[in-house]
């Protein structure tokens, strides 16, 4: 297993914690030594979240600054102020194309860059960088929190990990509670097929 330093950007109320502990609990289920938390966050709704997967067994308990192989933004503005825990020009960027807008943009004080702009600092400072309509799909299935298993699905079906969709789709069934696991079952699908669609 090469070794990987995942590193996830969100804010509350996206399932950024559920998703980096789905992805470590996978991680052991094939045998790879893992490292998971929390590196700041705000649980509720709408504060940052920050959190990492370290597969492959790394020492450090952590992340720092310019050595994330990927960043996974659950939102575009955290993906964006993330990007200095990317190597540069090494990793590789996956994000939500759909934005949170903080209340300072929703009360007109303050100004939320555009997309255009995220993905061109993105793959300024990436060696691939995708940006996914993670909630189009979502509402689609009708549960706009799947959003973030869309996006988990998105990566592991690029095949940048050991850790694959069977992987996923059996780790969805043995952890998520029963209610939820058809739902996001059907995310996952989303997921690989809007991966499909990269170039």
């Amino acid at each position: 297993m090469a070794l990987a330093r995942i590193f996830f950007a969100g804010v509350g109320g996206q399932g950024t914690l559920t998703v980096t502990n789905l992805l470590a609990q996978l991680a052991l289920d094939k045998g790879i030594e893992v490292t998971a938390g929390e590196i700041h966050g705000m649980a509720q709704r709408g504060g940052v979240v920050h959190t990492f997967v370290l597969l492959g067994g790394y020492k450090s308990p952590k992340i720092e600054k310019g050595e994330a192989d990927f960043l996974l933004g659950f939102e575009p503005l955290e993906t964006l102020r993330a990007l200095p825990y990317l190597k540069a020009k090494e990793g590789v960027v996956i994000s939500s194309k759909n934005p949170l807008y903080p209340i300072g943009v929703a009360l007109g004080r303050e100004n939320y860059p555009s997309l255009s702009e995220i993905e061109e600092k993105s793959l300024a400072c990436a060696k691939k960088s995708y940006f996914f309509d993670v909630l189009e799909g979502a509402k689609k299935i009708g549960v706009p929190q799947t959003a973030n298993t869309i996006l988990l699905a998105a990566f592991l079906a690029l095949g940048c990990l050991e850790i694959g969709i069977e992987d996923l789709i059996e780790g969805i069934k043995k952890y998520l509670k029963p209610k939820i696991v058809d739902v996001n079952l059907k995310a996952v699908q989303i997921g690989v097929e809007l991966s499909q669609c990269t170039t």
